[in-house]
């Protein structure tokens, strides 16, 4: 069974920077790979995806702050992460599809789709605190 492990996080001011990255336990092509959010209390929040043919997509508070890269066909994709602000400070946790159901087909080019039901695999997490 495929694992993911997160690292990066850690305790930064607002206005920093820090890029989180998530590896794969084994050599397994992933169609999406994507990062989630939780902060206590709230539901868990989309952050941003990456699809096998690199195509990405944010979540609206996170569009110009945050990049997504890597190679859902390799092992690690990074979260590189700007301008972070203490609404920030959550739980990151990566997670992947392998089913195909991410990508959403579009003429004028697909794009990965943010919906956590969609994705079947998680890591556990890593902690990223932003103070003011």
């Amino acid at each position: 069974r495929v694992r993911l492990m997160e690292s990066g996080g850690g305790s930064v001011q607002a206005g920093g920077w820090l890029t989180l990255s998530c590896e794969k336990s084994e050599f397994q092509g992933m169609y999406c790979m994507a990062w989630f959010r939780q902060i206590p209390g709230k539901e868990r929040e989309a952050v941003a995806a990456i699809d096998v043919e690199g195509h990405t997509r944010y979540a609206e508070p996170v569009k110009g702050r945050f990049t997504i890269s890597g190679d859902t066909k390799k092992n690690t994709v990074h979260l590189n992460m700007t301008n972070l602000k203490p609404d920030d400070t959550a739980v990151y946790v990566c997670a992947a599809d392998i089913s195909g159901r991410c990508v959403l087909i579009l003429p004028q080019g697909n794009s990965p789709k943010l919906d956590a039901d969609l994705y079947g695999y998680w890591g556990q997490g890593t902690q990223v605190t932003v103070s003011s």
